[in-house]
């Protein structure tokens, strides 16, 4: 069973976190979906993630591809993602399920600190997702590195 993990971003920009999440996932040997609520934000992301150091390639697609199943992350606004994801990573207040959260290994839920709808929407997915059963965890970049707040 996993878990969501809501990633309250202050210090870092979105890009910069989710390369470090993904990094993490790859390593793990999980497939990745990286949900967006809107195609305009996945396409800026799918920039800026090619657009990173050359040591820190992720390799990674926009879904709508001949090789979506084939992708280890895609980027989407689609809940089901064809590249069978063991990972989730919500953006830009994306839809999350409790039943997901339950059948993958990890629902990661990023969000803008600066951003007062974002808050509300992230405390929306809290409430919704833990009163479903859903295991959650809270984590803050408020000190300058990532602590986990809070968990249920």
């Amino acid at each position: 069973m996993g878990a969501a993990y809501f990633y309250h971003l202050t210090q870092r920009p979105l890009v910069e976190t989710l390369r470090m999440l993904l990094s993490k996932s790859l390593e793990n040997g999980w497939t990745v979906a990286v949900r967006g609520a809107h195609s305009a934000q996945l396409e800026a992301l799918d920039v800026a993630l090619w657009g990173g150091a050359a040591d820190s390639f992720l390799p990674h697609g926009m879904a709508g591809g001949p090789h979506d199943a084939d992708q280890p992350v895609l980027l989407t606004t689609q809940m089901q993602a064809t590249n069978q994801p063991r990972c989730v990573m919500a953006v830009g207040g994306a839809e999350v399920e409790a039943t997901e959260v339950a059948a993958l290994e990890r629902v990661c839920i990023l969000f803008d600190g600066d951003d007062e709808a974002a808050l509300a929407r992230a405390r929306e997915q809290w409430k919704t997702l833990t009163a479903a059963g859903a295991s959650a965890q809270y984590w803050s970049e408020e000190s300058g590195r990532w602590e986990k707040k809070a968990e249920k």
